[in-house]
């Protein structure tokens, strides 16, 4: 099963927010096989903003943690299909357009789920249902996910 991730799991892994939440992201990402994460390039792009603007790293720095996390996984750029897909999300679901984008290309790349705390979870559009990983009661697919080493 194929998974996306959004910004907050990578900005957590790297070390941003409560402990909690930063031992879960990592604890998620060595527990799913590397084949089977996809980074929406999207969330590299927030990612650097995230490091800069709110984690006050040097740009550079913030550069090669991008750089760190594209060379690990698999990275899906966004397509003019994607934007127009998230358009009609933002208008159809009331979602916002970058959460819509990212939710876009993980179906686009064939993504079962999206770990986000952004979105609805539950939410399924286009195959993909969005998890929160963060949630108190785990969601059978991050069950899966976590349990599937094949």
């Amino acid at each position: 099963m194929r998974v996306a991730l959004d910004t907050h799991i990578l900005a957590y892994a790297e070390g941003l927010g409560d402990e909690r939440r930063v031992t879960l992201s990592r604890r998620i990402l060595a527990a799913i096989p590397q084949e089977r994460i996809l980074l929406p390039a999207q969330t590299l792009g927030e990612l650097y903003r995230v490091l800069v603007g709110k984690a006050n790293r040097e740009a550079a720095a913030a550069r090669g943690a991008v750089l760190e996390w594209s060379d690990a996984f698999e990275v899906a750029d966004s397509t003019t299909a994607c934007f127009i897909a998230a358009l009609d999300l933002a208008v159809d679901h009331q979602l916002q357009f970058w959460d819509s984008l990212i939710l876009a290309i993980a179906a686009r790349a064939r993504c079962r789920v999206l770990l986000s705390e952004d979105l609805q979870p539950g939410f399924t559009w286009g195959g993909v249902t969005v998890v929160n990983p963060y949630s108190p009661a785990p969601h059978p697919l991050l069950e899966q996910l976590l349990a599937d080493k094949d």
